[in-house]
């Protein structure tokens, strides 16, 4: 079964996340961040890539495109926070990019 982060966990796993823009919320429960892509086309492409994977792991962002850009945010609901899905997650989306 999945579980929360503990502190120390969520300090190491998630400090390389911040480092490619993805933030924290004030409670310390949801990972989100901004993808800005050259247009419609590439931002919709890169949600198609990533939906190939949240299907695969069965863990699915909570996000939105409009145009350009793509706000995702990511949290394991059932749990309440933020588990390894959620930086595995995160971690998969930015290796989209490249």
């Amino acid at each position: 079964m999945t579980e929360l982060l503990s502190a120390s966990v969520k300090d190491t796993l998630l400090k390389p996340l911040f480092e490619t823009g993805w933030q924290l919320d004030e409670e310390g429960k949801t990972l989100s961040k901004t993808f800005t892509f050259a247009d419609f086309t590439e931002a919709f492409a890169f949600m198609t890539r990533a939906a190939l994977w949240a299907e695969k792991w069965d863990h699915h962002p909570d996000w939105s495109n409009v145009y350009k850009t793509v706000n995702v945010r990511l949290t394991t609901h059932d749990m309440g926070g933020l588990t390894s899905l959620d930086a595995k997650l995160a971690r998969k989306m930015d290796q989209l990019l490249t």
